[in-house]
């Protein structure tokens, strides 16, 4: 089947109306993108719970797809009707079918995180065998090693785990770092989401790499965690991490570590002190703007209540 593809740019304040009305009048989908994207000029646009919303950029390329049998420039008429304003200036391109499976997968390639460590694909040939390559394809869980939060705690988890020890991945979507904790020696793992469908993958990811690893939800991370971790690793987002900061603290055994990522730079200080009263943490690398925290509990660190 092919499609249609229709574009035009719209202010922030009216791209999100021009969106509705487009979709009400038969697109399929409708993507909202900085139209600057990729030159020096582009706007990065963040947000997480509990931070307002920032809204979109000044100027919005939007871009509507359209089944073979609809007329783009009469649904835009009719999305313009809806709101009342006159339609602005715009494009109509075809979209010719394709093995779309195919092409999802081109966008995913071999990812070398260090040395010793890679996330690949299952359709790829993994170019270092004698390297860790672990296994994981796209899906409905978050964490393909892609993001530069998740390659960050990848990357510590390669320079600084060491044979032998506890792991907690707190926040484990994927189940990739708790996987790659147990590929990289740790001797028992355990990884936590609330959402439910995320430990389902989770497990499956982990099976299809042999990586023992277990998945559980928030309240039955109890039983799985009595002893206290050497390591605890949260990729999470910042006002998360903040609130969850005696509750992590309480997972680390005096002497452990905490790994903490999805913290923008300016982010960093705040989420550094949270975690101050229990760990010696600073800043241990940063990438594209995102910073992951470290830090090792302090043996004389008051018990978290």
């Amino acid at each position: 089947m092919s499609y249609l593809a229709l574009r035009f740019d719209a202010s922030g304040d009216a791209a999100d109306g021009w969106a509705d009305a487009l979709l009400e009048a038969g697109a399929l989908s409708v993507e909202v993108t900085d139209p600057r994207a990729g030159t020096a000029d582009e706007t990065p646009l963040y947000g997480e719970p509990g931070e307002p919303v920032g809204g979109l950029w000044p100027v919005n390329r939007i871009t509507a797809l359209f089944g073979a049998d609809v007329d783009p420039a009469a649904a835009l008429a009719a999305a313009g009707k809806a709101l009342q304003q006159v339609p602005p200036p715009h494009e109509s391109s075809a979209v010719p079918d394709q093995d779309w499976v195919r092409a999802t997968q081109a966008q995913f390639a071999p990812m070398k995180i260090t040395e010793r460590l890679w996330v690949v694909p299952s359709w790829c040939t993994p170019p270092d065998p004698g390297a860790i390559n672990l296994t994981l394809d796209p899906g409905l869980a978050f964490g393909t090693g892609s993001h530069p939060t998740t390659r960050l705690c990848l990357a510590w988890l390669a320079a600084s785990l060491r044979p032998g020890e506890r792991v907690l991945d707190y926040g484990c979507g994927s189940g990739i770092l708790a996987i790659a904790a147990s590929m990289l020696g740790a001797r028992e793992v355990v990884g936590v989401d609330v959402d439910p469908q995320a430990i389902v993958a989770s497990g499956a990811n982990a099976a299809r790499n042999g990586a023992a690893a277990t998945f559980v939800l928030p309240d039955a991370l109890a039983p799985c965690a009595t002893a206290g971790f050497d390591v605890v690793v949260a990729n999470i987002l910042a006002n998360p991490l903040v609130l969850l900061a005696p509750a992590l603290a309480a997972r680390v055994r005096r002497g452990g570590r905490i790994v903490l990522s999805g913290v923008l730079e300016a982010q960093t200080d705040a989420v550094g002190a949270a975690y101050a009263r229990w760990f010696n943490i600073a800043p241990w690398q940063g990438d594209d703007g995102w910073v992951a925290l470290a830090g090792e509990r302090v043996a004389d660190s008051p018990d978290v209540r």
